[in-house]
């Protein structure tokens, strides 16, 4: 399995990739959309809408079962991936190029309470997987 040492990791299976200018960039792991299979929906946040840590502001719906994303960190979204709403597949194709939001951080050191690739991995491994 995939798990890319420059990104950063929630235990809800969330990628965040910081960016040069302040904001991050958040998706779904690997493992999340293998879990999930085939999807068919997905629902982003509204650019502008301000998010608490761990709110639910994605679903993402499979062929086997609808899925809540979370806000890794607090913070106001500033884009979206709507090329997803018209082909959900693409997460499936590369989930870590298949972006599904970006938010402008309310506290940048929020980001150091994430998970790295090795926690990541570790948090997968007490889950059984």
């Amino acid at each position: 399995m995939s798990i890319p040492t420059q990104l950063k990791y929630t235990k809800s299976h969330e990628w965040v990739k910081s960016e040069s200018d302040g904001t991050i960039t958040v998706g779904i792991t690997q493992h999340a959309q293998e879990l999930l299979g085939d999807m068919v929906f997905v629902e982003l946040p509204k650019i502008g809408r301000t998010l608490a840590q761990k709110e639910e502001c994605v679903v993402v719906e499979s062929v086997k079962a609808a899925a809540d994303v979370y806000s890794p960190v607090a913070g106001e979204v500033v884009a979206v991936n709507s090329e997803l709403e018209s082909s959900p597949e693409k997460i499936n194709q590369d989930s870590y190029q298949a972006w599904l939001f970006k938010l402008k951080p309310a506290n940048a050191a929020d980001l150091a309470g994430l998970l790295d690739a090795q926690g990541y991995e570790k948090a997968l491994e007490s889950e059984g997987h």
